[in-house]
């Protein structure tokens, strides 16, 4: 890099930094912040331990945003100070050094965009996540084990927490069902465009004759909804079932019924939940997983008659997304029209980029 790629990418840093200004509002953030300052100082605001909650977690939220904000305009002040300072002096070591560090600055700036864009109402929310298999028998339930994996080592690489719901086994290999809690900071945020149909194809590891399979696995995401958001569920609603648990989890599995099914009639909308010994504890948890896919249905119906689309089926020419192991490596996303060729690392966990370009593509829809 020269000093005349580095200028202009400095320029291009600055008027991304204002466009970021923009959208993130740190003026109303400090002003909001010192708000909740005068409500904390108040003894009667923390009688309400439920309300107490919902404003300490905005004020996380908010001093979290503007934290981000602030390092990443600092970096490219800094970067703007230190250049013309050592252009004025000559000083070609402090030059390469700034040279050395533009992909660095670079990055940070793009994160702080994609920040920007996970600014809806409960993309910070934690997600709950379901693979369920659809056309294909084994060679889908052995997909839908890829994809499980293929999250839970994302999940890993950025310090989230995993929690396995349910989890059911095919008969031969793979998984029939599978749910779970993803916890961090923009979880929701992020796995929000994993919602839909993955499309794989590949030498069919379960064909004697090694032939070219297509496989299809539907993913669906949901935010972990908080108790303020007003999702009513009557007991008429629903059925349960109980049944045995199939997973791991000690003596208890194939012993006792605890394990919990829940079949919202309306709907037909069904979560079940078997990690937990405890038959209350995983009704408990079947009834957060039931809100939180009732409460994004309606979300996805909002957005279906905004846009007038009609529900998918989980099979040929619905795929999100495909990824291609033969006769080339190839996996391309239908939304951003990205194609990438590092299949391997990708069903490793290596999917921000794709997540990215999705997120990008979506805000200039």
């Amino acid at each position: 890099m020269d000093d005349y790629e580095y200028t202009e990418l400095l320029k291009n840093m600055e008027i991304k930094i204002k466009n970021i200004a923009g959208v993130v509002e740190p003026e109303k953030i400090k002003s909001r912040l010192l708000e909740i300052k005068e409500l904390e100082n108040d003894q009667d605001f923390w009688n309400d331990a439920t309300y107490a909650a919902i404003i300490q977690k905005e004020k996380t939220q908010l001093q979290r945003k503007l934290d981000k904000f602030n390092v990443a305009k600092d970096a490219v002040t800094d970067a703007l100070e230190l250049h013309e300072m050592s252009n004025d002096e000559n000083d070609e070591e402090s030059l390469s050094a700034l040279y050395a560090d533009a992909d660095k600055l670079g990055k940070l700036i793009r994160n702080m965009e994609i920040e920007v864009l996970l600014s809806g109402e409960n993309d910070a929310n934690n997600a709950i996540l379901s693979i369920h298999p659809g056309a294909g028998g084994t060679e889908s339930q052995d997909w839908a084990e890829m994809l499980l994996r293929m999250y839970k080592r994302w999940a890993e690489r950025h310090h989230f927490k995993v929690e396995v719901l349910d989890y059911q086994s095919g008969e031969e290999a793979g998984i029939k069902d599978v749910s779970i809690l993803v916890s961090g900071e923009n979880a929701y945020g992020y796995l929000k465009v994993e919602n839909g149909i993955h499309r794989l194809v590949r030498i069919s590891p379960f064909d004697s004759n090694a032939k070219r399979h297509t496989s299809f696995s539907s993913v669906m995401v949901s935010p972990e909804i908080d108790d303020d958001i007003n999702i009513v569920i009557e007991d008429k609603d629903i059925r349960v079932d109980t049944y045995r648990s199939s997973g791991a989890g000690g003596q208890h599995v194939n012993k006792t019924e605890s394990a919990i099914r829940l079949t919202h009639i309306a709907t037909n909308v069904i979560v079940q939940c078997q990690n937990d010994r405890s038959q209350h504890k995983n009704k408990a948890t079947a009834m957060k997983m039931l809100r939180s896919r009732l409460y994004e249905l309606e979300l996805e119906a909002q957005k279906a008659e905004k846009d007038g689309v009609a529900k998918s089926e989980i099979g040929w020419g619905h795929q999100i997304r495909s990824y291609v192991m033969q006769p080339y490596q190839q996996v391309k996303d239908s939304r951003s029209n990205e194609a990438y060729s590092n299949v391997m690392a990708i069903l490793d966990g290596d999917i921000d980029k794709m997540i990215e370009g999705v997120l990008i593509a979506q805000n200039r829809a």
